[in-house]
C-alpha cells in the first residue's frame, strides 16, 4: 500500500467555503515557503469561485494571482477546480473560450485541472478533457457524488468507467456537501480500485460531521489522495482538517510522510488570517458547525453562506430552515440534479423564491429556466412535467451537447474589450465575467493614472519577507518542543 497522498486546499475551497472565498493574496504569500516544503501532492489554489471573488470584491487580477502562486511554489502542483463547459462561470461558453481558457491556465501554472460537471453530463466534459490533455495539464476528472433514487454506486463506477475512457489521469468523487458516509466510501474507493487503473481522489467536507470517518474508511478501501484542510480553516462547511488525519495515520502503512510541526506553524500562521475574516463578517458561526440536517437537505458548504444572504438582504432570515426544506422539494422536481455550482446556487434560489413569494413556482429565475430547457445538459431523471410548462411553456427542450449549439465567442469578446484588454487572459476575464470585468479594467486604469504609490513594492516585498520569516520562526519554535 502506497502512502496517502493529500492535497490542501487552503487556498482555495477552504476559504471560499468558509469565508466567501475573500482570503486576499497579500495573505497567502508569507505561508507559501513553508507550504511549498511541506510536500503535499497538490495544493489546490485557482479556480472554482475564486477568479469571480478576485474581480469582483478583491480588486485583484486572478490570473496574476496564479502567476504570483506559481513563482512563490515552485515545488508543488497547484490545482484548481473547472466546471466543465461551465468554465469559471454560470452558463456554458463555446468550445474557442474552454481551448483558450485551458490553454492559458496552464501556461500560467496550474498543473492539476480538477474537471466536473453539476449534471455529470459528460457531453459537458468533452472539450474541457481534451484541451487539459493537450496542452499537457494533469486531467482530474470529477463524479459529482449526490445521493438520489437514480445515483447508486454502479451509477457512479459506470461514469468513471467513462471518464477513463475519455483521457482521465485521475478520478475525483467530488463530495460537495459531505454526503458519502463513512461505510459507503469505503465500498464505492473498494469497487473503483478494482475495476479502473488511475488514482483516486476523494473529495468531501465536514459540514455534517462525518468527513474525517469517510475520509478514514477511504484510506483503508485503498483511496490514493484526498482533499484536507489545515486547521486554521478546516472543518465544519470546509475539508476535514489536514493535522488530525496526518497525526492519525502517522506510523501506519498509510503514513503521509508530512511533518506534524510544519503543518502545525502553517495552520498557525493562518489562523490570523481567519481571525480577519470573522471580524470583517465572512465566517459565520453555521459555517463552524456540525449540521446533520445536511444529510437530510443536500446544501454543500458554499451554498449556505449564499442562502442566508439572500434571506438576510429579503429580510426573512427566519425562514432559513423552511427553504432548506423546500430544497429537496425543488430538486426532485427539476431531475434530481447534483447540487454543486451553478445547479446548487439555482436549485437553492429557486427554494428562497418559492418560500419568500408565498406560492411555490410563482416565479422562475431565468437560470432555472434554462435548467429546465436543457440549456445546462441532460437532467439524470424526469423533471416534473407541470413545473417544466409553467417555467418554459411549450419552448422545446435541447436535447444535444448544449455547446454545439454556441457559435464561437473568442473574436466577438476580443472586440467588445478591446479598449482595456491588455492580454488574451484580460479578454478571457471579459469572456466570463463581461460586467464585472469591464470595470476592473476600468479601475485599473485609473489607478494607473495616479501619481501617489501608497506601498511602494519593495515596502511590499519587505512586509511580506517579514511575514514570511514569522512563519519560519513559528516552524523553529515548534520543532524545537
Amino acid at each position: 500500500m502506497a502512502r496517502l497522498q493529500i492535497t490542501d486546499t487552503i487556498l482555495r475551497d477552504a476559504h471560499q467555503s468558509q469565508a466567501a472565498t475573500r482570503m486576499r493574496m497579500e495573505e497567502m504569500l508569507p505561508a507559501c515557503e513553508i507550504l511549498d516544503s511541506i510536500g503535499y501532492w497538490s495544493l489546490e489554489c485557482w479556480g472554482g469561485a475564486t477568479f469571480d471573488s478576485c474581480l469582483r470584491f478583491l480588486n485583484e487580477d486572478p490570473w496574476e494571482r496564479l502567476r504570483t502562486l506559481r513563482k512563490a511554489l515552485p515545488n508543488t502542483k497547484l490545482q484548481m477546480l473547472f466546471r466543465g463547459q461551465n468554465i469559471l462561470g454560470y452558463k456554458h461558453y463555446a468550445d474557442d473560450i474552454v481551448e483558450r481558457f485551458v490553454r492559458k491556465a496552464i501556461e500560467n501554472g496550474i498543473d492539476v485541472i480538477r474537471i466536473f460537471d453539476a449534471l455529470n453530463d459528460i457531453r459537458n466534459l468533452e472539450a474541457s478533457i481534451k484541451f487539459t490533455k493537450k496542452y499537457g495539464g494533469i486531467c482530474e476528472a470529477a463524479l459529482s457524488y449526490t445521493v438520489s433514487p437514480v445515483h447508486s454506486e454502479d451509477y457512479f463506477v459506470r461514469l468513471a468507467k467513462e471518464l477513463v475512457q475519455m483521457g482521465a489521469d485521475v478520478i475525483c468523487i467530488k463530495d460537495m456537501a459531505n454526503l458519502l458516509l463513512p461505510y459507503d466510501a469505503y465500498s464505492l474507493v473498494k469497487r473503483l480500485k478494482s475495476e479502473i487503473d488511475v488514482p483516486i481522489h476523494l473529495h468531501t467536507h465536514n459540514t455534517a460531521g462525518t468527513g474525517d470517518m469517510t475520509y478514514l474508511m477511504a484510506v483503508q478501501a485503498g483511496v490514493d489522495i484526498v482533499d484536507c484542510a489545515l486547521s486554521a480553516l478546516g472543518n465544519g462547511t470546509a475539508q476535514p482538517a489536514t493535522e488530525p488525519l496526518v497525526a492519525t495515520l502517522a506510523g501506519t502503512e498509510y503514513d503521509t510522510g508530512l511533518d506534524i510541526q510544519k503543518l502545525a506553524a502553517a495552520s498557525r500562521y493562518f489562523l490570523g488570517v481567519s481571525d480577519r475574516l470573522k471580524a470583517d463578517g465572512f465566517i459565520s458561526d453555521k459555517s463552524l458547525k456540525v449540521d446533520t440536517n445536511i444529510l437530510m437537505y443536500q446544501v454543500p458548504g458554499g451554498m449556505l453562506s449564499n442562502l442566508v444572504s439572500q434571506l438576510r438582504q429579503a429580510g426573512a432570515e427566519d425562514k432559513y430552515y423552511d427553504v432548506l426544506e423546500e430544497i429537496p422539494r425543488v430538486r426532485k422536481d427539476f431531475g434530481y440534479p447534483p447540487l454543486v455550482t451553478p445547479t446548487s446556487q439555482i436549485v437553492g434560489t429557486q427554494a428562497v423564491l418559492n418560500v419568500i413569494s408565498g406560492a411555490r413556482y410563482k416565479m422562475f429565475t431565468k437560470e432555472s429556466k434554462a435548467v429546465l430547457a436543457g440549456e445546462y445538459g441532460m437532467l439524470p431523471a424526469p423533471v416534473n412535467e407541470d413545473v417544466r410548462r409553467l417555467a418554459i411553456g411549450d419552448k422545446e427542450v435541447i436535447t444535444c451537447r448544449p455547446a454545439d449549439i454556441l457559435e464561437p465567442e473568442y473574436e466577438k469578446c476580443a472586440a467588445e474589450i478591446a479598449d482595456l484588454a491588455e492580454s488574451e487572459e484580460d479578454v478571457l476575464s471579459y469572456a466570463l465575467f463581461p460586467q464585472v470585468a469591464r470595470k476592473f479594467f476600468e479601475q485599473r486604469a485609473a489607478a494607473r493614472e495616479e501619481t501617489v504609490d501608497l506601498m511602494p513594492s519593495h515596502a511590499q516585498a519587505a512586509a511580506v519577507e517579514g511575514a514570511s520569516e514569522s512563519i519560519r520562526t513559528l516552524y523553529v519554535d515548534d520543532a524545537a518542543l
